[in-house]
């Protein structure tokens, strides 16, 4: 696998759309990262990996995640972050 491709994920964000993307990355390369931070982008994030999952099955692909904690850099402030790893199974 090719360097894995980070989405970073906001409260904002659109479920649907984040799991297009994810679904888009997944068929291109079998894996990818998504970053949350704070309980509103971790909402948005676990909603898309479930959406994904339904726009993946059709294909005869299914998705695993891993969750971890990561320390990002943002305006020269250390967050923490929720990362997801995803991968096909």
């Amino acid at each position: 696998m090719s360097e894995t491709e980070v989405l970073k994920i906001a409260t904002k964000s659109e479920p649907k759309a984040v799991a297009g993307a994810l679904a888009t990355v997944i068929r291109n390369s079998k894996g990818v990262e998504l970053q949350a931070i704070g309980a509103g982008a971790v909402n948005q994030a676990v909603k898309a990996i479930i959406i994904s999952r339904g726009y993946l099955s059709p294909n005869g692909i299914d998705i695993v995640f891993a969750p971890s904690f990561a320390n990002v850099t943002i305006d020269g402030e250390e967050r923490t972050a929720i990362r997801f790893v995803i991968e096909t199974k």
